[in-house]
């Protein structure tokens, strides 16, 4: 009989600084890379700030994505639906629908997040490096938008300002 076992050690640590995208108090950790799978998935790892909101509400064209908490709690809005997930809670966000994730908690919120196809994992990169070159600045609006079309992700900027207060979020 095999068994396979999951393993939190070092070793499985991402191997350079270029395996993780920090944005603020937004942190992605590459663990298994679309290139490695010949795109099938990705599997990232998230951590994301106490009273943060991870983004605006957004819609994905191409892919489906999949959270997986290891601790603290995540919310998720999906179509106007809340869900709160702790510990071992998982929570399937389907390409098509519009959703976006917060850490309503005192503490971080870390989860994995399985994406499918696996594409789109490089668009953190790509908005860690605008973020980078504004220099602490919010960066330029056009920029990400531009960027997130070319991942096929659309952004309905007009509902975040109601969800950052309804629930006492903040963006940054």
């Amino acid at each position: 009989m095999t068994q396979n076992h999951l393993s939190t050690e070092s070793s499985n640590a991402p191997s350079s600084d270029n395996d993780v995208v920090t944005i603020g108090e937004f942190v992605t950790c590459y663990l298994a890379a679309s290139a490695a799978d010949v795109g099938a998935y990705a599997l990232i790892e998230h951590t994301l700030g106490p009273g943060l909101i991870g983004a605006p509400p957004h819609r994905h064209t191409r892919e489906d994505e999949c959270s997986y908490v290891l601790e603290g709690t995540l919310t998720v809005w999906r179509e106007g639906v809340v869900t709160v997930a702790g510990p071992g809670g998982v929570i399937a966000k389907p390409r098509g629908e519009w959703h976006t994730f917060w850490n309503a908690e005192q503490e971080p919120v870390r989860f994995l997040e399985v994406i499918a196809p696996g594409a789109f994992a490089g668009y953190f990169r790509e908005l860690g490096a605008l973020f980078a070159a504004a220099a602490g600045e919010l960066p330029d609006v056009a920029a990400i938008v531009s960027t997130a079309a070319q991942y096929g992700l659309e952004f309905d900027f007009a509902a975040i300002g109601p969800l950052l207060a309804e629930h006492g979020l903040r963006l940054r």
